[in-house]
């Protein structure tokens, strides 16, 4: 498990850039999360009157609890993005707008910010204005109607490929392109992150790949959604699981191998019909053993055959442990280490705890400009929040 080194913290590829996150739900928070494991400096402004945040992808960020719907307090907001370099912007369309706070009238104040929007449906359309989550995003992008097993439903991985993949990530794709942009034009723009748009993007090579034939049976009897034999996840004697991936003939030839079956017994590979049969030979094959004594058959061979480890367990792999794949904070809270990994310029992640919400409110209004008397004021008025106590725990 790896630790920080300021020296490395120094020379991070985001360094000096500055992030105003507002604070939404997971796609937003990962947004800021990679920027700020990078070396920008983020800060999350968090609602007043509330004691919960929904961020667990906090980390790196400091915390500013403010009032944007007090005149005050989005004339707060306006002039923090004056020296803002991005401002991450999670809410329903029209939000902003309404809170005086729209594309136009902070970047008439900065041009050179970087107004990324970050919504389901994208900021026109007939759905712009609904309420939606991942499976939404997912289904209107047409990549729902691609994933399950045959004969079953569509069905969605958890919230990964919308939320984060489509929406966070690809957020943090167009900050990044923006930042470069303006170094050219010195100017900034908005960035109308859809996530529907996002996943459908991301699913490119299922549209480019149409006609090569890898789609054109129903779902759940292709060749990498869980219809072909040799791509496929197998149960294990102990109740757990080997992953096979084994497409290109050669690392096939490996499988049957360390299988010990016959190649010359079976179905060929491309045997689609047999393709069922073929799937039961071999999950009868591996029920005999052990995860841990498969792994000592396939490790180091190229069958394309691996555990499919737990969260529990990953960390402690020896592949993962020799990468320092994942990092331990304060806490002792284990995650993955950012990816990918820059030669010169690596992410330095933060080790402390999240922070608490108003953390780091003052702190934060004085780098930004404003006079301790101000800042008294906007607390007197309940614009701000200081949480003191908390921050001193």
């Amino acid at each position: 498990i790896s630790r920080r080194s300021a020296a490395g913290a120094a020379a991070m590829a985001l360094r000096g850039v500055r992030v105003v996150e507002l604070a939404g739900l997971a796609p937003a928070p990962l947004c800021g999360m990679i920027l700020a494991d990078f070396g920008a400096r983020v800060v999350r402004v968090d609602r007043t009157r509330t004691s919960v945040t929904t961020d667990v992808q906090a980390r790196g960020k400091r915390s500013l609890a403010l009032d944007l719907k007090q005149p005050a307090g989005a004339a707060t907001l306006k002039r923090l993005c004056r020296r803002a370099d991005v401002l991450i912007e999670p809410f329903r369309h029209g939000v902003m707008e309404k809170l005086g706070l729209g594309p136009e009238v902070l970047l008439q104040d900065n041009p050179r910010l970087i107004y990324a929007r970050l919504t389901g449906y994208g900021q026109e359309g007939k759905y712009a204005k609904c309420a939606g989550h991942d499976i939404n995003y997912l289904a209107l992008s047409g990549v729902l109607s691609k994933l399950g097993r045959k004969g079953e439903n569509p069905y969605a991985p958890l919230n990964l490929l919308a939320d984060f993949a489509g929406g966070g990530v690809m957020c943090a794709v167009g900050i990044v392109m923006a930042l470069y942009e303006r170094t050219k034009s010195g100017k900034g723009q908005v960035i109308d992150a859809s996530m529907a748009e996002g996943v459908a993007y991301l699913s490119s090579f299922l549209w480019k790949s149409e006609n090569a034939g890898f789609w054109s049976s129903p779902r759940g009897e292709n060749m990498l959604d869980s219809g072909a034999p040799f791509y496929e996840t197998y149960k294990t004697s102990d109740g757990k699981f080997m992953a096979v991936g084994a497409i290109e003939p050669q690392f096939y030839e490996q499988l049957i191998k360390g299988l010990g079956l016959d190649s010359d017994k079976l179905p060929s590979q491309f045997s689609y019909s047999n393709w069922p049969k073929l799937k039961k030979i071999i999950a009868s094959v591996f029920a005999q053993k052990t995860q841990a004594e498969w792994c000592s058959i396939f490790d180091g061979t190229d069958a394309c055959v691996t555990p499919v480890l737990s969260f529990d367990e990953v960390a402690s792999h020896q592949h993962n442990k020799q990468r320092s794949s994942f990092i331990k904070n304060d806490q002792e809270e284990i995650s993955p280490r950012p990816a990918p990994l820059l030669s010169r310029t690596p992410a330095v992640p933060s080790f402390q705890r999240d922070p608490f919400i108003g953390e780091h409110t003052e702190e934060i209004l004085l780098e930004y400009g404003f006079t301790k008397a101000e800042i008294a004021k906007l607390y007197s008025d309940k614009v701000i929040e200081f949480n003191e106590v908390k921050a001193n725990l």
